[in-house]
């Protein structure tokens, strides 16, 4: 029995790409060419990825894909809108799922197209459509280089939170709780002075974008500055740093929602960053890998 590069791929989880090259270098033993495609063995194991040395980190490997896609011929406009519109369903589906929303991802697609879901929520259609609205808004201010702050967080707050007008775009005046969290949002009183120290943090360090954003993210979902909407603004923002700095956006599934919380968990018992880090770093290289796929002669 055989796997094609796809089943290999998602079984091994390195790209299309990578694979049909180890296949063509002979580095995956009894897989063969049939026609244009590549057949490779059930039982063959996945090899050692030779490319990087073995004491490399994965923030060094995604380093090394950036520096690879830049020198690569550029997608055409076309393709980029392309590529953006799938992600943008995918994303806004993934984002609203984590939060409860029950629009599937057909659905998602199907409302941010205009149409209406008979049976679902007005709320499940206001987020689909602030989400999209709200990552529009990103995409502008990644072109223009803008740099973060409260301003900025609130205005993507307002659009991400369509559906609750009051609330839009301003810090919560209650205490809240965070179901099963090991970690109590601060105080009202303290939302603004924590918001300009999690920003002048940012700001200064020197930290790998990865981890910086990482920590970044933990620490601004921790303040919990907003009564609703702080992970998809949360989620928002990481995007918005990553694409000004030349990196792919990333877009959490919903399916690893479980791995996400652990990470907040982790930093806030043990103060260990890696798990938000590597969750980051993971998608970060497989959307680099998917793009070099893209591009390959």
């Amino acid at each position: 029995m055989f796997l094609t590069v796809k089943q290999a791929s998602e079984k091994w989880g390195i790209s299309d790409r990578r694979i049909r090259v180890l296949c063509s270098e002979g580095k995956i033993p009894g897989a063969y060419r049939e026609g244009r495609r590549w057949k490779i063995p059930v039982d063959a194991k996945k090899p050692a990825d030779g490319r990087y040395k073995s004491k490399q980190s994965l923030l060094a490997q995604i380093d090394l894909k950036k520096v690879e896609l830049e020198s690569r011929r550029p997608l055409t406009a076309g393709e980029v809108a392309r590529l953006n519109e799938e992600f943008i369903v995918e994303y806004t589906y993934n984002s609203n799922a984590i939060e409860g929303n029950t629009l599937t991802l057909r659905e998602t697609d199907l409302v941010l197209r205009g149409l209406t879901i008979d049976g679902k929520p007005l709320k499940d259609h206001m987020e689909a459509v602030g989400h999209k609205e709200a990552f529009d808004f990103v995409s502008e201010l990644v072109k223009d280089n803008v740099p973060i702050s409260e301003g900025i967080i609130k205005q993507i707050h307002y659009l991400v939170l369509a559906d609750k007008r009051e609330d839009r775009g301003v810090y919560r005046r209650v205490p809240v709780h965070i179901m099963g969290a090991q970690h109590e949002p601060v105080q009202p009183y303290l939302i603004k002075p924590k918001m300009e120290q999690l920003l002048y943090d940012f700001a200064a360090s020197t930290e790998h974008i990865v981890t910086k954003l990482a920590r970044f993210h933990i620490e601004f979902e921790g303040i919990h500055p907003f009564i609703d909407g702080n992970g998809r603004t949360g989620r928002l923002l990481v995007n918005l740093e990553l694409m000004k700095s030349g990196f792919p956006p990333i877009d959490i599934k919903f399916t690893d929602r479980i791995a996400y919380y652990n990470a907040f968990d982790e930093y806030y018992a043990k103060h260990n960053l890696s798990l938000m880090e590597n969750l980051f770093a993971g998608y970060i290289n497989a959307r680099l890998d998917m793009y070099l796929d893209m591009l390959q002669d």
